[in-house]
């Protein structure tokens, strides 16, 4: 069972297995209109995904832009706001303390083999 809810002009906007609030209308079985609704919210689904995934990579870029115009002077970490400054600073001590860590895992998974 498919429900269903349809804006003023008729448009399906939303589509479920179970009921919901909002719905008007429902059908027993899927037509081309529910398959082609259903096929573009999982593309919009996985084009999210894709997109937050690309965002985490992103944040390590800026990082590392960042720290090359710092260390090439061209910027101070004094210069960005201070929650800037402080999310930089608590991120770099994360990696430092990660880091530190590397060698004890590798020993520990040595010892497994």
């Amino acid at each position: 069972m498919y429900y269903i809810q349809r804006d003023a002009d008729g448009r399906i906007i939303q589509v479920e297995l179970t009921p919901f609030r909002g719905m008007t209308q429902q059908h027993d079985a899927s037509t081309p209109e529910i398959d082609e609704w259903l096929r573009q919210r999982e593309t919009r689904e996985a084009t999210l995904t894709q997109l937050r995934q690309s965002d985490l990579e992103m944040v390590r870029v800026l990082e590392d832009l960042i720290e090359v115009l710092m260390s090439k002077g061209v910027i101070s970490i004094t210069d960005l706001p201070p929650a800037a400054q402080a999310k930089l600073t608590n991120r770099a001590q994360a990696r430092r303390s990660l880091s530190g860590l590397e060698g004890l895992i590798a020993d520990e998974d040595e010892g497994l083999i």
